[in-house]
């Protein structure tokens, strides 16, 4: 995450010691590190979040475009169904008017 050397922390560390004192050090270095690990755990919870949002949208797309697949072939059976019932409804017709209209 951040490129920090040894000699950075130990200069950092020297620092600390000089303004804080060595009484207050440990403490201050334990608070620190709370606050280091909780903020590490939340940045983990958010991509994990993100992750299943990204999961999640791409589900639904992948349901969408199935959907319209389904869609667009049920339209092309109804057509079928309709051309189907309008060439027996004309044998029908036609069937009439060869036997007399019976």
């Amino acid at each position: 995450m951040f490129d920090i050397g040894f000699w950075e922390i130990c200069m950092i560390g020297l620092v600390s010691l000089l303004v804080i004192g060595p009484e207050k050090l440990p403490k201050v270095a334990r608070i620190a590190g709370f606050w280091v690990g909780k903020t590490r755990h939340m940045v983990a919870s958010v991509k994990e979040e993100i992750k299943e949002e990204f999961k999640e949208e791409e589900l639904r797309q992948l349901l969408k475009e199935q959907q319209d697949k389904i869609d667009a072939m049920t339209k092309d059976l109804s057509l079928n169904g309709r051309a189907e019932h309008f060439l027996d409804s004309k044998q029908q017709q036609m069937d009439k008017d060869k036997h007399g209209g019976e």
